[in-house]
This record gives C-alpha cells, sequence and structure tokens, in this order.
C-alpha cells in the first residue's frame, strides 16, 4: 500500500513538471504584453486577451500553415496505416525465404538518422520534380519502419487458428486482413495513426528544406518565421504556440483509450 503511495506521488510530481511550460504558455497567451515579463511573474493575467489569438492568426498566413499540416498529416497517416498493415500482416502471417531477416534489416533503418538520408532525399526528390510540391512532402513518408513493428507485433498476438477456420471458408490472405483482422484491430490502427500524425505534425526539417515559399509551408516551418519577425512579442508566440498543439492534444485525448490498448497488445505496454 505504501508502495503504490509513493509511485502516485512520485507520478503526480513529475505530471506538474511536465505539465508547467504548457500551463505556463497557455497563460501567458491570454496576457497583455506589458505583463508577460512583469517582475515578480505573475501567474495568472489581470485580464485575458483573447484577441492576442486574432491578432497572432492575422499576423502571418496561419490559416495556409494550417491547411497544409492538415492536408500533409492526413494523408500521410493514412499512408502509414495502409502500407504498415500490409508489411505487418506479411511479417507476421506469411511465409517467405528470408522473412526474419528482412524484418530485421527494416528495424536496423531505424537507427540511421534522418540527417544522414536528408541528402540523397533531397536529389530524389529534385529528379523527380517534386520540390516545393505537396507530393515531396508526402510520398517520401507513405512507410512507416516503426508502424511495420507495431502491426506486426499486434498481429502475431491473434490466434492462428481464427486464419485457418477462415481460410476453410474460403478466405484468401487479403480477404482474412480486410474482413478480419481490420474490424479487430482498432487499437493498434489508432496507436499507429497517432505516432504517424505527431511525428508528421511536428516534423520541420524535412519540410523547411522542401518548401521555398509562403503557400508550400507546414505549421512547423510557419511557426519559426512567425517566431523570428515577432520574437519579443512573447503574448503573440505563446498564442500562436498554443493553436499549433492543440490540434494534436484533442486528437489524442479523443483516441488515447485505442491508443493505449494498441500499445498494450504490442507489447510495448
Amino acid at each position: 500500500m505504501k508502495t503504490k503511495v509513493f509511485i502516485h506521488i512520485v507520478l503526480f510530481i513529475g505530471i506538474i513538471i511536465m505539465s508547467f511550460p504548457f500551463l505556463w504558455m497557455i497563460l501567458t497567451s491570454f496576457k497583455p504584453q506589458d505583463e508577460v515579463l512583469q517582475i515578480p511573474l505573475k501567474w495568472l493575467p489581470t485580464k485575458f486577451e483573447f484577441s492576442n489569438y486574432i491578432q497572432a492568426w492575422e499576423s502571418a498566413s496561419f490559416g495556409r500553415y494550417f491547411f497544409n499540416s492538415i492536408l500533409v498529416t492526413v494523408i500521410t497517416v493514412f499512408g502509414q496505416i495502409f502500407t504498415s498493415a500490409l508489411a505487418g500482416y506479411a511479417f507476421a502471417k506469411m511465409k517467405f525465404t528470408g522473412k526474419n531477416l528482412i524484418f530485421y534489416v527494416f528495424l536496423g533503418t531505424m537507427m540511421i538518422p534522418l540527417e544522414v538520408t536528408l541528402i540523397p532525399n533531397y536529389i530524389l526528390m529534385k529528379e523527380l520534380g517534386w520540390l516545393n510540391t505537396y507530393f515531396g512532402l508526402i510520398v517520401p513518408w507513405f512507410a512507416s519502419v516503426f508502424g511495420i513493428f507495431l502491426m506486426r507485433q499486434f498481429f502475431k498476438t491473434v490466434p492462428q487458428e481464427l486464419f485457418e477456420a477462415a481460410e476453410m471458408d474460403g478466405c484468401g490472405h487479403w480477404s482474412y486482413l480486410w474482413k478480419i483482422l481490420f474490424p479487430i484491430s482498432t487499437p493498434v490502427f489508432v496507436s499507429v495513426g497517432i505516432f504517424s500524425m505527431i511525428s508528421t505534425w511536428n516534423s520541420f526539417l524535412w519540410p523547411l528544406i522542401m518548401t521555398n515559399s509562403t503557400n508550400m509551408r507546414t505549421l512547423p516551418v510557419g511557426l519559426t518565421y512567425f517566431t523570428l519577425e515577432f520574437s519579443t512579442r512573447y503574448h503573440l508566440l505563446m498564442a500562436a504556440a498554443t493553436m499549433a498543439i492543440l490540434p494534436v492534444a484533442l486528437v489524442y485525448f479523443i483516441a488515447q483509450r485505442h491508443f493505449i490498448q494498441g500499445i498494450a497488445r504490442t507489447g510495448l505496454g
């Protein structure tokens, strides 16, 4: 009993420490400019300035940034779920020569930093004529090794007898995947989708080098340019940052039950 109480106290302290920057960001986004750096520091603003959000939105092309980020993120998420489901099923349920070796090679690529592949990928995009296009922002990230790994681990927990019974009823691999596995795989699909959404929504380096116009910038890149322009207007910076993290936070809180189930079923919990 004492051990559980101690663990909960430690976790509660950890929550406070991790939540402090976000809470400060949100509260600062509502403060007038003269209260942001006021000494002594004040947690709550004397007057909540909701106009900070309107002013920040109108000070840059945030409408375009949000549109680009949403479009790129949604297409990438569905692309990664689709490719991860196919590859994960093949590694989990199908038999072919060198299956384990190929899977371990796939896992090995996760140790390669993005910076190592940045120049070759950029040259490839240039040769394809995809610089400053949605194709260049989306297509290179249609496959995710981590997503494949999660799908494989989840599919391996499904009893083989289920496939044998479906095979007796005339189901092939494709029918079994989409008619039987798909309805029971919502947790892992949500997990892969959330991981994909977070990484794509927060992606900065690749969109930075792939875009050279305001109309193609995603939210992290646009937010960086906004920061350079309004570096001393902290209340607007905090308002813009709050708008940037809000969609991801909402999606996670809505889907967290399936996310936790998916992580637990893949053996990572």
